[in-house]
């Protein structure tokens, strides 16, 4: 089982069994939502999820939904019957245990921000880089 909340902990939710899958998804309208290059994403079916509080949505295109805390704003679920018929995606962020589900693929590369393939090569600092 895997807990998570939101940032203010208004919403909590726990997860049964395993994911169909864990990745990272690249799509243009993860990155809208999110205002973040990619979102980590954890495939359950929905009867496995038990979720405290009630999440926003917002329909974000046709067929998909958003669920978001409406107090703090962290994004936490997505829904889409037709892709994911029975299933919700938990955000992997919001996890209480981030070694808890690791990402196995990137999904969605036809869409990535152009500089993602060079991403790992950037200088990396513990904290913010000294002057």
């Amino acid at each position: 089982m895997v807990k998570g909340k939101c940032q203010c902990g208004a919403i909590q939710y726990e997860a049964s069994g395993a994911p169909a899958y864990s990745a990272i998804c690249h799509c243009n309208d993860c990155r809208a939502s999110s205002g973040a290059p990619m979102v980590g994403w954890a495939l359950f079916p929905q009867d496995a999820v038990m979720i405290n509080g009630t999440p926003a949505r917002y329909q974000s295109s046709e067929n998909a939904t958003r669920h978001f805390c409406a107090t703090c704003g962290t994004g936490l679920f997505y829904t889409n019957p037709v892709i994911f018929p029975g299933g919700i995606d938990i955000q992997t962020a919001t996890l209480d245990d981030q070694s808890a589900l690791p990402p196995q693929a990137h999904v969605q590369m036809a869409e990535a921000a152009p500089w993602m393939p060079h991403v790992h090569n950037l200088p990396k600092f513990d904290r913010f880089p000294e002057e």
